[in-house]
């Protein structure tokens, strides 16, 4: 029976250091900042920061990166931040050369998880597997693959004059799926390797293992550049948190500045008018046709147009005329029977951050101040008047959604047992 080598502790008895560390440069040529930009709510980065410090193996987690947002980004989801050297942040700079600057700056770090921040769909457990088999199994590096099903076949190059072979079947014999294991292919998503091997300019070498992940957990944005479709892939299967999806079941809009653009109208007779875009009306709509109860907030100083109000309430809208947003939200939360958890609030300036930090779910349109980008969960592509409530509304019912697949397969997993 072979013997299972552990990883030893140091010399000196300390506990060996284990580092995350995600590779963020600002470059890209395909989609600029693209590892900031927003994802289902959420900075790109943002999903595998969650996942790795929700995973609770890891001494220290780092972001390296070129970029000032970039590092904003990270500290806000908790990272440390490695601010790469010029000479690592080039175009032609591998990952390899990055993580060993990384490796020998941090002279106390024993092994490296390098995790690529396109991998939205990444989970905690995923990593936790990953680093027993480094620790418990003593493997010097580990990364993680997906199951393949694909026919490969030789390039051939135009004018060549030469026929293409087959470099994985017979044709003669074509395999079904169901006889055919397939091949394993790397996925990116995250690679495990000793500092030993790091300075040596390796990432997989010495006693070397694969973790494979399944493959709808494998999206890789390099690839699957079409961000919409990668968006319903991480709302499906992508790692919210420890915490499971909350299931919204009244939605609170601000009128001016979520519904409408904050600006202030006047006709050549002095009359004032607001205008709603209509994709913001469709997104009430559909709300309430999932039976969510919508309530719009005006203040003393941006007062609803009675023809305005009037339009709310055929649509099925309470209105509410708030001086102190936290209190009146409170007391028809009260009269409703609801809690926090199934409120959704959307907001957008600092009259609203106490509300936007309680709430199950929260939004803001994308030119919110500051002050609000940072209270909120979701930040919308779109800004105000221009269909962001639309936005929150589909992320509202992609939710529910994804909370009804998760209580399915909890259903099934608990049959199964």
């Amino acid at each position: 029976m072979a013997t299972v080598r552990k990883r030893p502790r140091r010399p000196n008895g300390e506990k060996t250091h284990i580092a995350a560390l995600i590779l963020a440069r600002g470059g890209s040529k395909g989609i600029p900042l693209k590892n900031i930009k927003m994802l289902a709510g959420v900075p790109l980065l943002g999903w595998v920061l969650r996942a790795a410090v929700d995973a609770e193996v890891f001494d220290s987690i780092w972001v390296s990166t070129d970029n000032d947002e970039i590092e904003k980004v990270a500290r806000a989801w908790g990272a440390r931040v490695h601010r790469r050297t010029p000479e690592v942040s080039k175009d032609s700079s591998s990952s390899l050369d990055t993580i060993q600057e990384f490796a020998s700056k941090n002279p106390e770090v024993d092994l490296i998880c390098n995790i690529q921040a396109t991998s939205p769909c990444l989970h905690p457990h995923h990593l936790k597997q990953a680093v027993s088999m480094m620790t418990e199994e003593g493997c010097d590096s580990v990364f993680s693959v997906v199951r393949r099903h694909h026919f490969r076949w030789l390039e051939v190059k135009k004018g060549d004059g030469k026929s293409t072979k087959p470099l994985n079947l017979e044709p003669s014999r074509r395999p079904r799926r169901q006889d055919w294991d397939g091949e394993l292919c790397e996925n990116g998503s995250f690679y495990f390797a000793t500092r030993e091997l790091v300075e040596k300019g390796l990432l997989q070498g010495g006693k070397v293992a694969y973790y494979e992940m399944p493959a709808e957990y494998s999206v890789d944005i390099d690839i699957d550049i079409d961000w919409p479709v990668a968006e319903q892939r991480v709302l499906r299967y992508g790692y919210f948190g420890m915490d499971k999806p909350e299931v919204a079941r009244m939605m609170l809009c601000n009128l001016s500045g979520c519904l409408t653009d904050g600006q202030m109208y006047m006709s050549a007779q002095g009359l004032e008018m607001i205008s709603v875009n209509t994709r913001d009306w469709m997104g009430i709509r559909i709300l309430k046709r999932e039976d969510m109860a919508v309530v719009v907030i005006s203040s003393p100083d941006d007062p609803v147009p009675k023809a305005l109000e009037e339009k709310f309430r055929q649509a099925g809208c309470e209105i509410i005329h708030s001086e102190n947003k936290l209190e009146d939200v409170e007391r028809l939360m009260k009269e409703k029977g609801l809690d926090w958890k199934e409120v959704a609030y959307m907001g957008n300036d600092e009259s609203d951050v106490e509300c936007l930090n309680l709430a199950g779910l929260s939004a803001v349109p994308q030119d919110a101040p500051v002050v609000a980008l940072n209270a909120t969960k979701y930040v919308c592509h779109c800004a105000a008047g221009r269909g962001a409530v639309r936005e929150f509304a589909e992320h509202i019912l992609l939710l529910k959604k994804k909370a009804k697949y998760q209580m399915e397969q909890d259903h099934i997993a608990g049959n199964a047992s």
